[in-house]
């Protein structure tokens, strides 16, 4: 193929003809082994018709020499010679016992006989041989062949001219061979309609099915419509029915999916001016020379720059990308409280927010996306919480903790509400599926997995023997290269 022509599309291939297919190929396969059984029948069936007939002419040789044994001993007339001879199709009849033997007819005797058959001892192979070499060399030659007469000592021989032989063989193998056509094409047939009933039909169906599903997928009337069986290609028809009503469903998803993230570009693109006037005039409110306002207008600040950039951060994943992590080393502790505040949880809900986090405690990573981490699986902790029964809030704890071993930072997020549904923990991080509550679209712990991904983390729910979820997310620190060792030592 040239690098300037693109490749074929799949459904530019036309479906083959029942000839050129796999029925033409079943039916040629079909015949042609049943030709070859044939041959392989055939070669023992010619060696025994060959021994048939010679032991045929011994038999009838046998027979005229007994009557003629009976006469006195001379020879018989030249006229009763020739009809015995002639009645046997042979050129010399000799009959010997143990203490004599007696020519009783012979013709023009030839001077060398070319092969000899002993009629009493005959091996499968060697018939098979003698068989192959009368057929493609025999016509012309003298032959000879004795055995015994029935149980008695007697020994008959006959000569004669291997021509007729040969004639009857040939015409033995060419109706065998008009026999095997013709089994052969009744047989082939007859499978060739049962195997392209049975496999050939479905399967042109289950393709035609594929082809027309690939036109347009999004057809409801495009499913293939199983039919009915048990056989395997009715199973398999079962499971590619299935398959194509589940892809049919990803696609309606996808698009819908596509639709919401052209909706929500627009949205935060707007959103995004909002905020950015919001940034400026909480700028000129920090500049306000009063106590309440020094001591909100940071937190409000800092509120407002994730605003921004978590639509940023939405615009870019919009795009199927999300920024790579800039990464530093960061106290662990100051970020959780961030994101409690960020929560507002009411004290009077009864809900505790426990910090077990070493200020000293560092974690190499980026501050914006680990904030986004622990803060979408702590709002998903707080909401389980605010959802449990109020008889049983008032121990509702959050805990988070953190302990570092060697160059990995473990953090913990663990909460006592009602625990994970097990259909939420099938499709753990998986966006739209993994929510845990009625109404969430589950891309919290999607963007949480996939954040701790680019941080080279792991991300996975602890199994534990008291109610709630814990959460245990691992981040490495980055590797140290060698020269920048070198130089912090120097």
């Amino acid at each position: 193929m040239k690098d300037n022509e693109a490749p074929p599309m799949l459904g530019d291939v036309p479906m083959p003809s029942a000839l050129s297919g796999l029925s033409g190929r079943l039916l040629l396969l079909t015949v042609a082994f049943i030709m070859l059984a044939e041959v392989l029948i055939f070669v023992p069936y010619i060696a025994n018709m060959r021994v048939r007939w010679l032991g045929d002419r011994l038999n009838t040789a046998a027979a005229a020499a007994i009557v003629a044994d009976g006469f006195p001993q001379q020879d018989l007339s030249r006229t009763l010679q020739d009809e015995t001879l002639l009645a046997t199709g042979t050129k010399a009849i000799a009959l010997r016992r143990h203490d004599a033997s007696r020519l009783i007819a012979i013709a023009d005797m030839p001077p060398k006989v070319d092969a000899q058959y002993d009629m009493a001892a005959v091996e499968p192979f060697s018939a098979i041989r003698d068989a192959f070499d009368t057929l493609i060399f025999g016509g012309n030659r003298i032959i000879r062949a004795y055995g015994p007469i029935g149980d008695s000592d007697a020994t008959i021989e006959i000569v004669l001219a291997d021509r007729a032989l040969r004639n009857a063989m040939l015409v033995y193998a060419r109706n065998v061979a008009f026999l095997t056509v013709v089994l052969s094409a009744i047989a082939g047939g007859l499978i060739f309609f049962a195997l392209n009933r049975m496999l050939i039909r479905p399967v042109r169906r289950m393709t035609g099915s594929m082809r027309d599903f690939a036109a347009d997928p999004t057809d409801p009337a495009r499913v293939l419509q199983p039919s009915a069986g048990r056989d395997e290609l009715a199973v398999a028809g079962v499971h590619l029915a299935e398959m194509q009503r589940a892809l049919q469903g990803t696609l309606r998803e996808q698009k819908n999916l596509a639709d919401l993230g052209l909706a929500v570009s627009k949205i935060n693109h707007d959103m995004r001016n909002i905020l950015a006037s919001a940034q400026l005039m909480s700028d000129r409110l920090a500049a306000v020379d009063d106590p309440v306002v020094k001591r909100f207008a940071p937190k409000l600040l800092r509120t407002i720059d994730r605003a921004v950039g978590y639509t940023t951060d939405v615009l870019a994943y919009g795009r199927m990308r999300e920024p790579a992590p800039r990464r530093r080393f960061l106290p662990l502790r100051p970020l959780v409280v961030d994101v409690s505040e960020m929560l507002a949880i009411d004290p009077l809900s009864g809900i505790d927010f426990v910090l077990q986090i070493d200020p000293a405690l560092e974690v190499d990573a980026d501050s914006e996306q680990l904030f986004r981490i622990i803060h979408n699986i702590c709002r998903n902790a707080f909401e389980a919480l605010t959802q449990h029964p109020e008889r049983e809030r008032e121990c509702g704890r959050l805990t988070v903790a953190a302990v570092r071993t060697g160059s990995v930072v473990s953090i913990t997020i663990d909460d006592t509400g009602p625990g994970m549904p097990a259909k939420a923990r099938e499709n753990l991080f998986t966006a739209f599926r993994g929510s845990a509550r009625s109404g969430g679209t589950g891309l919290g712990l999607a963007i949480a997995r996939e954040l701790v991904l680019a941080h080279g983390g792991t991300i996975a729910l602890v199994e534990k023997a008291a109610k709630g979820t814990q959460f245990r997310i691992e981040i490495p620190d980055r590797p140290v290269p060698l020269a920048a060792f070198r130089n912090k030592a120097s």
